[in-house]
């Protein structure tokens, strides 16, 4: 199976999304692979159309000041931050082909699956959580924290979005919101974690 990784390093949200849109038009056609957009973005909080607008917790002066830019966005979820610090991936896969399956559900747990597996091979335990997309360290603890995020958005069976996953963003950006609408529980990232 041919599939192809572009990094381009930091981008912007609007350039991310319009990269993916290109790339999943030539994926439709058939005219490249699956491929994996690896980038980072600068300090950007991403609202869906379903987002509760009382998860913007910060006032629009107060993210000005933090340098953080909030922009709509028309992928699942709710509201999502995103930063320098952080690996977002967005996969492009057309799930009409083999080996895919035209499976959300499915196609949803082997993100989490792939991102669990990353997290083991640097030693940190983490789950699935019943009931909550993304993947969770610390489920045996009093309150479990979100370690990685997922949105997705599917056209024709062709995926947009993605993950993200805190390698080392300033977690203090996250309290700007209510991360994809839960209240009663964290955020955390590798560098917490691992206290290196």
């Amino acid at each position: 199976m041919k599939f192809r990784v572009l990094e381009p390093g930091c981008m912007s949200y609007e350039e991310a999304r319009e990269l993916q849109t290109q790339v999943a038009a030539a994926r439709r056609r058939g005219a490249i692979p699956d491929t994996l957009i690896l980038l980072v973005h600068p300090p950007t909080v991403t609202v869906s159309r379903r987002a509760d607008p009382s998860h913007l917790v910060a006032s629009a002066s107060e993210f000005a000041e933090l340098g953080i830019h909030v922009v709509d966005t028309d992928r699942g979820g709710d509201v999502t931050y995103h930063g320098p610090g952080q690996l977002v991936g967005y996969p492009i896969l057309d799930l009409n082909a083999p080996p895919h399956k035209r499976d959300l559900r499915h196609y949803m747990s082997q993100i989490e699956e792939v991102l669990i597996r990353a997290l083991t091979r640097f030693e940190i335990r983490s789950e699935r959580m019943t009931g909550h997309t993304g993947v969770w360290a610390g489920l045996d603890a009093e309150k479990p924290q979100k370690i990685a995020a997922i949105g997705i958005r599917v056209s024709r069976w062709v995926t947009h979005h993605g993950f993200a996953l805190n390698v080392c963003p300033r977690l203090d950006h996250f309290d700007t919101i209510v991360p994809c609408g839960i209240h009663e529980l964290g955020v955390t990232s590798m560098r917490e974690l691992l206290d290196r």
